[in-house]
């Protein structure tokens, strides 16, 4: 597996953002996205958070990595916002939160955040996410189901992002009718998943106030090299190819493995695992026999 880093640019003009990077779909570290003034700088802190929304009541999830060949994972702790935060402050913890979004709770935070908008108006600045982690907690190799570009900014702390184009999905064994990968791709077994030796990617370190942006369909592994917490925003895939994935898995693909898991339980899990490992496999030799 290789890894080059991504390249860090200021605020441009969005003609140039979307044909040198949307269009082509080229990741890339945005310094100013998010505009420096933006109130969110001076007045967001965990003691804050803690004022107006430490009392709700929030779910504890683990290490996906003990389920990759898995849906979801399940929380493992329910706890009080306020007890989450002073946890990710006192020691290193794999404790994050998952669907837990802060700016739906208090949507009134949103007006703390000024955009740079490099999409002529695409991102959907209506509907961000917030992420909270500990340090050394991560988030599975995935792509978004909905196919969006994404734009992950940082606030506080230091995340890294290794990040895969589309094309290399069977060198990870994605599992068919799912979004994330079969292979654990940092401490990678070679030996039984040997099509990862042949994944290039990119390494995204961001910063607080840094913006990593996500092209439509790449696959992103998150790892929390300290505690804190960060907000995307999405735009809209903007190919037909990319709009009729992202249709399909939302409309027709999630539905279905639904379906199937309810009708065959653990022999529909079986099967995935073992296609997702043929596919693999058959990437490989191929991957090979074009280096003979």
């Amino acid at each position: 597996m290789r890894l080059k880093p991504v390249q860090k640019i200021k605020t441009t003009s969005s003609e140039t953002f979307i044909n040198n990077h949307m269009k082509p779909g080229v990741p890339v570290i945005i310094e100013d996205f998010v505009h420096p003034e933006s109130p969110a700088f001076k007045k967001w802190n965990y003691d804050y958070f803690k004022e107006i929304a430490g009392d709700h009541r929030v779910n504890i999830y683990g290490s996906e990595l003990d389920s990759l060949d898995r849906v979801a994972s399940d929380p493992i702790a329910q706890t009080t916002f306020s007890e989450y935060l002073d946890l990710i402050q006192s020691a290193p913890t794999e404790h994050r939160l998952f669907l837990f979004n802060l700016l739906k709770i208090k949507p009134e935070l949103k007006n703390d955040l000024i955009y740079n908008d490099v999409t002529n108006g695409k991102i959907l600045k209506w509907l961000p996410f917030m992420f909270f982690g500990g340090e050394g907690s991560v988030t599975r190799n995935h792509i978004d189901i909905d196919m969006s570009h994404v734009f992950i900014t940082q606030f506080q702390g230091i995340k890294r992002i290794w990040l895969f184009p589309w094309e290399q999905s069977d060198f990870m064994y994605k599992l068919p009718y799912n979004f994330h990968s079969l292979a654990q791709i940092k401490n990678p077994d070679y030996r039984k998943y040997p099509a990862l030796l042949y994944l290039n990617g990119y390494e995204a370190v961001i910063q607080p106030g840094e913006t990593l942006y996500i092209p439509s369909g790449w696959w992103h592994y998150i790892q929390y090299d300290t505690e804190g917490y960060s907000i995307s925003v999405r735009a809209l895939p903007s190919s037909p190819l990319e709009k009729w994935r992202g249709f399909k898995n939302l409309v027709i693909t999630r539905h279905f493995d639904n379906l199937m898991r309810k009708i065959f339980k653990e022999k529909w899990f079986e099967y995935k695992v073992k296609t997702a490992r043929k596919r693999g496999a058959r990437a490989a030799r191929k991957q090979r026999s074009f280096q003979i």
